[in-house]
């Protein structure tokens, strides 16, 4: 486990959800030494994933299933009780490449509140990690439309290699936002409507190998999702508050 406590407690959360033939591997591939603590965080999985989780000699906790966000809003809740002041968010299934996890935590230490992988550093790579043609088209013209309206120079809004600061945790109500995948996004336009600070790593995804991500049917309802997340901000810039934004929290610290 790491040992710059004094730069602040840097905490690896893995979520796992019906992953437990995947979990073991992924875990022993994740740079653990880099991690003051490693937590376990199960989305009430069917499978066991929860009995393997606790196997790993790392604390493990379950909470009824509510999918990825639902399962997030949990692990980075118990993270800053036990005392994190940075968290690199890891997938219990290991399909991201824990390789940019340094850089991600240099990032924090510097100052940054969110930092993002960006799978699009060279364009073309993530077809030659797998990644299929549909998603591909479909994450390049979400993450166009985010960078125009949220106005953050960044190819690559829907990855899954992030990590947090405490204080991006504490200053954000997510109660409202949605317990399902499209959190992942929320959270950042989230996070750009209170004037937190961004960050980027390069980062890869292996698509020829079992994963669990996102079924890509759910992509065609996050085109509606992302413009009207995106249609929700413009208002609340303009001083119209809906949905996500309707929380006071954080409110002093937007940055107009």
């Amino acid at each position: 486990m790491s040992q710059n406590k004094e730069k602040g407690k840097v905490f690896g959360i893995i979520l796992a959800y019906n992953c437990a033939h995947l979990l073991p591997d992924a875990f022993r591939k994740f740079p653990l030494h880099l991690f003051d603590t490693v937590i376990i965080a199960d989305d009430g999985s069917t499978d066991g994933t929860y009995e393997v989780a606790k196997g790993l000699g790392v604390p493990a906790f379950t909470n009824p299933h509510r999918g990825y966000g639902g399962n997030l809003k949990f692990a980075l809740a118990k993270a800053v009780e036990m005392g994190a002041d940075y968290m690199v968010e890891l997938h219990g299934d290991g399909q991201f490449d824990s390789k940019a996890v340094p850089s991600a935590i240099e990032k924090l230490r510097g100052g940054c509140d969110f930092v993002l992988g960006n799978r699009f550093i060279n364009l073309f790579e993530p077809l030659k990690d797998g990644m299929g043609i549909i998603r591909f088209c479909g994450n390049l013209t979400l993450s166009f439309m985010a960078r125009i309206v949220l106005g953050i120079r960044h190819r690559d809004f829907f990855t899954g290699l992030r990590a947090y600061s405490r204080r991006l945790v504490t200053s954000i109500d997510f109660t409202k936002g949605s317990d399902d995948y499209f959190f992942s996004f929320e959270i950042i336009v989230l996070a750009r409507y209170f004037g937190l600070s961004f960050c980027f790593v390069p980062t890869r995804a292996n698509y020829h190998g079992e994963h669990t991500s996102m079924a890509l049917w759910k992509g065609v309802i996050e085109i509606f999702q992302t413009s009207y997340t995106l249609l929700l901000y413009m208002l609340a810039r303009a001083g119209i508050r809906l949905g996500i934004f309707t929380s006071p929290k954080g409110i002093q610290t937007r940055v107009t």
